[in-house]
């Protein structure tokens, strides 16, 4: 009985978590229709392919397969050329960092390697 009922918790918090993760997108889908999803939370996953930044703040590229996209990262450090990772964060229009002007970038909330 006790082993039915953590189980049964331990399903329930599982299914929360997953509940709160925004969905992985692909960088074309986002590409394509940058307005549907400017504001909103998404999760990207892909290879880095390019970055620049100082002192923990810069940004860097990510190629997922389907299109490229640059994520601006404050508090998570920027990772080097060639590296997995999947990011989090708010898609922006209209950004500049660093003298480069970006029509859409992700605004790193999280980050997973």
């Amino acid at each position: 009985m006790r082993s039915r009922i953590v189980s049964a918790l331990v399903v329930a918090v599982c299914g929360l978590c997953l509940a709160g993760c925004p969905q992985r997108t692909t960088i074309a889908k986002i590409n394509n229709d940058p307005g549907h999803f400017a504001g909103k939370e998404v999760t990207i996953a892909g290879t880095v392919s390019g970055s620049f930044g100082a002192l923990g703040t810069g940004v860097f590229e990510i190629d997922d397969g389907t299109g490229r996209m640059w994520v601006y990262s404050q508090n998570y450090g920027v990772p080097g050329n060639g590296a997995r990772v999947a990011v989090t964060g708010t898609i922006e229009q209209g950004f500049s960092f660093g003298g480069r002007s970006f029509a859409t970038i992700l605004r790193e909330t999280q980050r997973r390697h």
